[in-house]
């Protein structure tokens, strides 16, 4: 699964317990009539992916649906859903190439060009 949208939110990495669990937070606000805003865990060696993104880029990011259940103290069970992101991609890219053409400036201008020649286009 994936979400496109544009950064809204990069939190620190935070680390939990004795063995070094990483965690780190992303909110993307999505692009349509009724945006949304989903925050995406990226855990372990994936929080990293997003040393290099800002908010306000464009990305799109590809995501697993996480739930488990937990039984409280008094037998209950309670259900928890999570959205892990695995990929990032920047979506915010520059103007595409324009077959390598070179600037405007280093053509010559025609010096032999004349109104009275005859306009023979078709169009």
């Amino acid at each position: 699964m994936e979400v496109i949208g544009k950064v809204k939110l990069i939190g620190e990495v935070q680390t939990f317990g004795s063995n070094g669990f990483r965690k780190r937070e992303l909110v993307v606000t999505t692009d349509e009539q009724y945006p949304q805003m989903i925050m995406v865990e990226f855990v372990q060696d994936k929080c990293d992916l997003l040393n290099s993104y800002a908010v306000g880029q464009d990305v799109k990011v590809s995501i697993n649906l996480r739930g488990r259940e937990w039984i409280n103290p008094q037998g209950e069970a309670k259900y928890f859903n999570s959205i892990q992101g695995w990929r990032i991609e920047n979506l915010s890219q520059a103007a595409p190439n324009q077959g390598n053409l070179p600037p405007v400036d280093q053509f010559k201008e025609a010096s032999n060009v004349s109104d009275a020649e005859p306009d023979d286009l078709p169009f």
